[in-house]
């Protein structure tokens, strides 16, 4: 099948094999390339990634894998291909890390499933423990990163589907947003969400599941006292928290934070793990962002800063520097007044924050390619769908099966 990527309002409806292999690869050469001195005391040895397939999971998994040698067990929903499709982006991400694991000598055991199901949950345990019998390590996770991004939720204990939205609270908020393929600026207006709305994207985005892993996987025996748990979260600047931080979202997030609270007093407290944390991530180009009034024309104009400035990242600079900086770094966690990990500490810098925020005023459809790096965001956007990747030949067939 030769495949050419199908964009509609800012979504992209298709992926390529080959090219979600070569980014994969891409972000596992630059962790070996800069990865940190090993220490047998504090390395991460076996992990588990809940939400492993793409963005923020995908590098995680990576960093953990080909930064500090650990075994992993990564947990997705995916689509394989059909007779008339490619398979989804995440599919063609967890073959290519599996296969490059293999050919590292690292485990890796990478399961298809509902997340948020109790299955899989028994499942993801099940696999823990074969991965460290495999790796020769004891059976406790050391790491658990929660990274889902589903839109819906089934409860596993009503059976009651639950979907999110991403809307204001109390009024309806109008902003610029950017189609990446076209540039044109235009403005959306999202109306305020319903009780019901906001209740269900606290269902679906909120801690609820995070401390129902943790739970599980307590009962399986499989956490000790070396265990971290972390969860990633979006705050930004005020100019995006009408529809964010003080949106659905917002309330999602706040709920997230809840939940890492109560795991602390329930699992940490006693000695039961090491702690559970928020990590507050950079605004990056995902799937979601892209469709977020307001964030397409924000992120484009951050990009532009940041690079010019020197400290841009991507998904996979991120996370390395979480790791090495914050999360098995000798000595104290670094964290906020609220006890957060905050890896978006160079977006949010003053000066980054003030000249974003400039270029945005005085942006117009003439002036937003000077002012804005809309093709950054366009070319992270394709990449993610493994599109418009470098050495790629896209007029050549591809086998959609894998590779």
């Amino acid at each position: 099948m030769i495949i050419k990527p199908m964009v509609r309002n800012n979504i992209c409806l298709n992926s390529h094999p080959t090219g979600c292999a070569a980014i994969v690869k891409r972000q596992i050469e630059y962790v070996k390339k800069n990865a940190p001195d090993k220490s047998e005391e504090t390395d991460p040895r076996l992990v588990l990634v809940i939400g492993c397939s793409t963005g923020y999971g995908l590098s995680s998994r990576i960093t953990s894998a080909f930064a500090y040698g650990a075994a992993t067990v990564g947990i997705s929903f995916e689509k394989p291909a059909s007779d008339t499709k490619p398979g989804t982006p995440g599919y063609y991400n967890n073959l290519a890390f599996d296969m490059e694991a293999k050919k590292a000598g690292l485990v890796s055991i990478s399961l298809d499933g509902d997340a948020f199901s109790d299955e899989v949950k028994v499942q993801a345990a099940d696999a823990i423990k074969k991965a460290a019998k495999e790796a020769g390590l004891e059976a406790k996770v050391d790491l658990i990163i929660y990274s889902l991004a589903s839109p819906v939720r089934t409860d596993p204990k009503t059976g009651i589907l639950h979907k999110s939205v991403i809307k204001p609270i109390g009024q309806s908020f109008s902003g610029q947003t950017v189609d990446m393929m076209s540039g044109n600026i235009s403005v959306v207006t999202a109306e305020p969400a319903d009780n019901e709305e906001i209740a269900n994207t606290i269902k679906v985005m909120g801690g609820e599941d995070w401390e129902l892993w943790i739970e599980a996987l307590a009962r399986e025996n499989v956490l000790g006292p070396k265990t971290k748990t972390v969860a990633y979260t979006y705050i930004g600047p005020e100019l995006s928290w009408p529809i964010y931080k003080n949106g659905t979202i917002g309330k999602a997030k706040e709920d997230l934070e809840r939940a890492s609270a109560d795991i602390n007093k329930n699992f940490r407290d006693s000695g039961k793990i090491a702690g559970a944390w928020i990590s507050v991530n950079k605004a990056l180009v995902t799937r979601a962002s892209a469709v977020i009034p307001i964030i397409p024309f924000y992120v484009s104009c951050l990009f532009k800063v940041m690079k010019e400035k020197g400290i841009h990242e991507g998904c996979i600079e991120q996370m390395l520097r979480l790791f090495k900086e914050r999360l098995y770094t000798k000595g104290a966690m670094l964290t906020d007044s609220e006890g957060r990990i905050r890896i978006d500490d160079w977006e949010m810098k003053d000066e980054v924050q003030k000249e974003t925020k400039e270029r945005m005023d005085k942006a117009t459809q003439e002036t937003l390619s000077s002012l804005a790096d809309l093709k950054g965001f366009k070319q992270d956007f394709m990449e993610a769908h493994g599109f418009d990747v470098e050495g790629i030949d896209y007029d050549a067939d591809v086998n959609t099966a894998g590779f």
